[in-house]
């Protein structure tokens, strides 16, 4: 990466600005005492978070769809746990959700400092893989949203990181080209192969003991960046 060269950076949302991880959790603790779910936490945690991350590849693969796995993530959690919840309340919940998790601010450590140093020498950008109105309020709650020139989003776009097609929309809204263009996220398929295939040069944060490897720079605190950029 010519650092020179850079002039537009693509941040993801989930998990690499907004703590996707503290303010999902946070916002089920408030949702299980609400419908009553008589289950432990943290073990209703480790069930589901596997669950979820499996529906949410199906679905950015497009094999199932929104609706599909906003209900099944929670039916196959409880399933799992052997707890009956009928249909209905778990249509409930899956609403409440959604309607409650963007009331959460939680963000990832160094979020507004390196944002801060950015935002004077780069154009900043969104690119995330989520719904439209949720991701927007996330940003609004959160005080983020007015770092951001772009927010694309794969509803709007109507494709996921990492199809190609959300990252040459994203060039083309921004005006400008891959070789100028960074893309910063936490996901290794979605974020970095998927923009690294488009021309981007790329930068994976890394928080969580994922495996290491070459296709870019790999940092562990946003920090970081104010020595590379």
């Amino acid at each position: 990466m010519e650092k020179s060269k850079i002039e537009n950076i693509f941040f993801d949302l989930d998990h690499t600005l907004w703590d996707f991880e503290k303010n999902s959790s946070i916002t089920f603790s408030k949702l299980l005492n609400k419908y009553s779910i008589d289950v432990n936490f943290q073990e209703f945690l480790k069930i589901y978070k596997p669950i979820n991350f499996k529906y949410w590849k199906l679905y950015r693969e497009e094999k199932i769809s929104k609706e599909f796995l906003r209900f099944n993530r929670l039916k196959s959690a409880f399933d799992e746990l052997k707890i009956k919840v009928s249909d209905d309340v778990i249509d409930e919940i899956s609403a409440d959700y959604i309607k409650f998790l963007p009331e959460n601010n939680f963000l990832i450590n160094n979020s507004f400092y390196i944002l801060n140093y950015l935002k004077k020498k780069y154009k900043l950008h969104i690119i995330t893989n989520g719904f439209t109105d949720v991701q927007n309020k996330k940003m609004k709650n959160s005080g983020l949203i007015n770092y951001f020139v772009n927010i694309i989003d794969s509803e709007s776009v109507g494709v996921k990181k990492p199809n190609p097609k959300i990252f040459k929309y994203a060039l083309d809204l921004s005006k400008t080209t891959g070789t100028k263009s960074l893309m910063i996220g936490d996901s290794l398929e979605a974020d970095i192969l998927g923009s690294l295939n488009c021309g981007f040069n790329a930068i994976h944060l890394i928080q969580n003991d994922e495996p290491t490897h070459n296709y870019c720079r790999i940092i562990g605190d946003l920090k970081e960046l104010e020595t590379i950029l």
